[in-house]
Order: C-alpha cells, then sequence, then structure tokens
C-alpha cells in the first residue's frame, strides 16, 4: 500500500513525499523521478548544433516522405507543436485557456531516436483535449533562453501547465507516467466528477441521496505520486460501475475550501477513498492499492470479498 502522510511531512519533511502543504508551491519537482544522465543544454557542442541545424537532404527527406504517408492517413502530425522561442511558448500556454498543456523538452541529438517522443505523437492524437509541446533545448539562443528562464538544464524533462500556471513536473520518466499525469491532471471528461470545493462534495451527495448509489470520493494531492498511480484505475471503474456507483475527486491543496474539506474528514494520508451511501460516510480506504480499493468498493456494496 503506497500513501503520502500528510502530518508526518509537515513534521518532518521527506524527499519521497509530497511538499508541506502550507507551503505548496507550484513549481515543485517531483522528488520521486531521478534525473536522466543527459547533457546540460548548455554544455551541447558547437558541431551538434550545426547538425541539428542543418540537417542533410537525406533526413530532411525521410521526414517530409513520413510526414506525407501520416497525412495521407488522415492522422494530424502537427498535434505536437515545437516551440522556437520565448514568445511562442507564452502564446501557446495563453492560446490553451483551461486546457491541460504538456511540454517536452528535449536536444537535438536525442528528440528524434528517445522512446517518448514518437509515444507523444501518438498520445497526442489520442488526446484532442490536450495540448503538447515540444521544445528543442540546443536548437537555438532563444530555445536555450527559453529553458533558462523555466530553469530545465537536463532531458527528458515535462512540464505540465493549466490556465498558465504550472502544476507538475517530471525528469527521465517512460510512457506509462506520462499516460498516467495526463489523466490525473487534464481529466474533465471522463464519469469521475471534479469536484472544486467542500460545496461541490455536498452538493454531489445530495444529488445521490436518494438513489441508493454508492458515493466513491478520491481525496488526493496535485503532486502526490501514489494519487497519479491509481487514478487510471479509478477512471476505469467509473466507466464500468457506472450504473451502481458515483465517483468524485478532489485535489486538497487546490484551495482553502477543499484544505478544509480533508481537516474535516480527518483526512491525514492520501489517496483517501470515502464511501458513501444514503448522505452518510460508510467507510473509507486509504492507498493505492487497485485490487485493494476494488475489493472495498465491492464490500461497500454489500458484495462478500475474502481477502
Amino acid at each position: 500500500m503506497s500513501t503520502t502522510s500528510l502530518t508526518n511531512f509537515i513534521s518532518k519533511p521527506s524527499s519521497s513525499l509530497v511538499p508541506n502543504l502550507t507551503n505548496l508551491h507550484p513549481f515543485h519537482l517531483s522528488q520521486s523521478a531521478k534525473p536522466c544522465r543527459a547533457p546540460k543544454l548548455e554544455s551541447v557542442s558547437s558541431r551538434a548544433l550545426r547538425r541539428l541545424v542543418a540537417p542533410s537532404a537525406a533526413t530532411t527527406n525521410a521526414a517530409e516522405t513520413e510526414r506525407a504517408k501520416e497525412t495521407k492517413k488522415g492522422d494530424n502530425p502537427d498535434r505536437v507543436k515545437k516551440i522556437n522561442n520565448i514568445e511562442e511558448f507564452d502564446e501557446a500556454l495563453r492560446e490553451a485557456k483551461n486546457k491541460l498543456v504538456v511540454v517536452e523538452y528535449a536536444t537535438g541529438e536525442s528528440y528524434k531516436n528517445h522512446k517518448i517522443y514518437p509515444f507523444m505523437v501518438d498520445l497526442s492524437r489520442s488526446c484532442n483535449d490536450v495540448e503538447f509541446l515540444l521544445v528543442i533545448g540546443d536548437e537555438s539562443p532563444q530555445t536555450r533562453k527559453l529553458c533558462s528562464r523555466e530553469k530545465v538544464d537536463k532531458v527528458p524533462h515535462f512540464t505540465f501547465y493549466k490556465s498558465m500556471e504550472k502544476v507538475h513536473e517530471e525528469e527521465a520518466v517512460g510512457p506509462d507516467q506520462i499516460v498516467g499525469d495526463v489523466l490525473y491532471y487534464g481529466d474533465n471528461h471522463s464519469g469521475v466528477v471534479q469536484l472544486h470545493s467542500g460545496e461541490d462534495v455536498k452538493s454531489l451527495i445530495g444529488e445521490h441521496k436518494l438513489d441508493g448509489k454508492l458515493i466513491v470520493l478520491d481525496v488526493g494531492l496535485k503532486h502526490c505520486g501514489p494519487c497519479v498511480k491509481v487514478y487510471p484505475t479509478v477512471i476505469k471503474l467509473s466507466r464500468q460501475m457506472a450504473d451502481s456507483v458515483v465517483f468524485g475527486r478532489m485535489n486538497g491543496d487546490e484551495n482553502e475550501s477543499c484544505m478544509r474539506f480533508l481537516r474535516e474528514m480527518d483526512v491525514i494520508q492520501v489517496p483517501t477513498f470515502l464511501f458513501i451511501r444514503d448522505g452518510k460516510i460508510q467507510g473509507r480506504y486509504v492507498g493505492s492499492g487497485k485490487g485493494e480499493l476494488i475489493g472495498e468498493i465491492l464490500r461497500y456494496q454489500g458484495v462478500r470479498v475474502t481477502y
């Protein structure tokens, strides 16, 4: 069972836990991500830069041929937008408004060859409500300046924005982690009800006070690794159990109302799942174990579960 203790962290910070809730900063870097050994952006050789800026004719032709094939198939090869300077970067964030924006930072020597970029292209085609940006940090003085402003000096590096606010960062992560992050920070259309205040919770409970449905309330934090890990399971269950179970989610550090709700519910570790029926809290499960969560949901639905 993987959880993040709020009280333990507040009294004694640990690098494996989320930030202190009272000092949470949107630019916090996930401590669980290990830095990769890619070269610092400022140390990339001028020869490599020349190769990037002036690629060979064979490379250019191959890229154009591949682009033509993908366009012919009906795919949009430009869903990952390449950013060339600070002005383009800021404008892309403004245009995205409240959509999730995923920014990948790479170098010219790495972005065409490593496994993440092709995966990002595929992911962008299936997530039309998420914007994807690519910054080649060693491509020009303008991109180096952007990386310097954003304090990015190693790749691959990923940042996540909503409403022009940086909500999450990752370094040296794989495709599975990126998918989890996109689902967690960009979920606006699944069967999980997004709750942004204590009043939202009361309203949800009121709506289902008489219909007999079980409410499963997922309480977490923005920068909580276990919360991100279990969320794809929550989305899947919300679809499979839509007839009998209502799933809701709240990030306790979103605002003071959410934080107050956590205190009122005596939530001291996240993720915490509250089980509510007929307007009353029937119990809770603390942890990110998929099997345990499913078992608890079935138990509160009256199904006998043997562990």
